[in-house]
């Protein structure tokens, strides 16, 4: 077994993404098996607690407030409704629910006192509570933390040189921090990046290599796949090719081991078999539910269908053991 590494070089990875089909997925499906339970895939449930009207520009998004997209513009979420869709989302088998808000940043008002509150709610039913809410100072971090929060998502997107085609209302260096300021807090770190943005094969090596460079491992590296939105800027891009997902997912598993490497958006339009290489090559977390955000998901059931005919199983909760700051505590509501 590899020692994990965090000073890959470009050359490096590149040489890893560029090698054969066959042997990169051969390789990347013998790390896997070396370093985790192969046929152990966590269910994610992912739910948006607050949705559109974001002044953010990122080209993929229908949640921005500047694009002329079908999306309806939602108020944030009362914590029984997000109790309630947690209760479902567990009784379908997930063990961790992400709570995504269309925010550029979190900002000291109600609106996160009552994400606190949910925090809080979610964490009691034993699940890993997971919050993606734009970027965070290091005293928001610590409070997310403090309610009981397991994991923070931030995702890169793409690599630093592709990222200002992309975004320019924040910058990659405001990203780092964020990510940062999680691990300052102690919280697990959940970022990975979009495949099909226009970028290049240079640009998905830097993505990961600047994840496999940080001074820890994300926990959770999400690998998506574009879904092209009408009314944004990227509405024409083509579907991406299914063997581009799998050579990520393996590049990714070969130079972070230890991660768990999340199969996440355009699921919906891969079939089964697809799914099953992309799980051969290092996948094992999923998220499911009938919608990611505000894109069309796969649905639990159709979920366990593919699990009994690859012969897969679900990962419990806290696999890795259960942090103190997640550690059941009274639930204190806040005014």
């Amino acid at each position: 077994m590899q020692p994990t590494k965090h000073n890959w070089t470009k050359e490096e990875i590149s040489e890893i993404y560029h090698k054969p089909f066959l042997d990169l997925v051969y390789e990347a499906a013998t790390i896997h098996r070396e370093n985790q339970d192969y046929s152990e895939v966590q269910i994610s449930s992912l739910i948006s607690i607050k949705t559109g009207g974001c002044s953010e520009d990122c080209a993929y998004c229908p949640q921005a407030a500047r694009y002329h997209t079908d999306l309806e513009v939602q108020a944030l979420m009362k914590v029984d409704q997000v109790v309630d869709a947690a209760q479902k989302a567990k009784a379908g088998g997930a063990s961790r629910l992400c709570m995504g808000a269309a925010w550029r940043e979190v900002r000291d008002n109600r609106d996160f006192d009552r994400v606190i509150d949910m925090v809080k709610a979610v964490n009691e039913l034993d699940m890993e509570v997971c919050c993606t809410l734009g970027m965070l100072t290091e005293g928001q971090a610590q409070r997310l933390a403090d309610a009981g929060l397991y994991a923070y998502n931030h995702n890169l997107d793409t690599s630093e040189d592709d990222y200002k085609r992309i975004i320019s209302t924040r910058t990659y260096d405001d990203r780092l921090n964020t990510l940062h300021n999680v691990r300052k807090a102690k919280l697990t770190v959940c970022s990975g990046g979009i495949v099909g943005l226009g970028e290049t094969d240079e640009d998905r090596v830097s993505m990961l290599r600047t994840l496999a460079n940080l001074p820890k491992h994300p926990e959770s590296v999400p690998i998506n796949a574009l879904v092209p939105v009408k009314g944004t800027p990227l509405e024409n891009q083509p579907r991406i090719p299914i063997w581009d997902m799998v050579r990520m997912i393996a590049t990714a598993r070969i130079i972070m081991p230890k991660s768990v490497v999340r199969l996440s958006a355009g699921r919906n339009e891969m079939s089964t078999v697809e799914q099953a290489f992309c799980f051969m090559a290092g996948a094992n977390s999923i998220f499911a539910g009938d919608k990611l955000l505000t894109t069309p998901n796969p649905d639990f059931s159709d979920d366990m269908k593919m699990f009994e005919i690859l012969g897969l199983k679900t990962r419990e909760a806290f696999k890795n053991g259960r942090p103190a700051n997640t550690i059941n505590k009274p639930v204190e509501t806040t005014a």
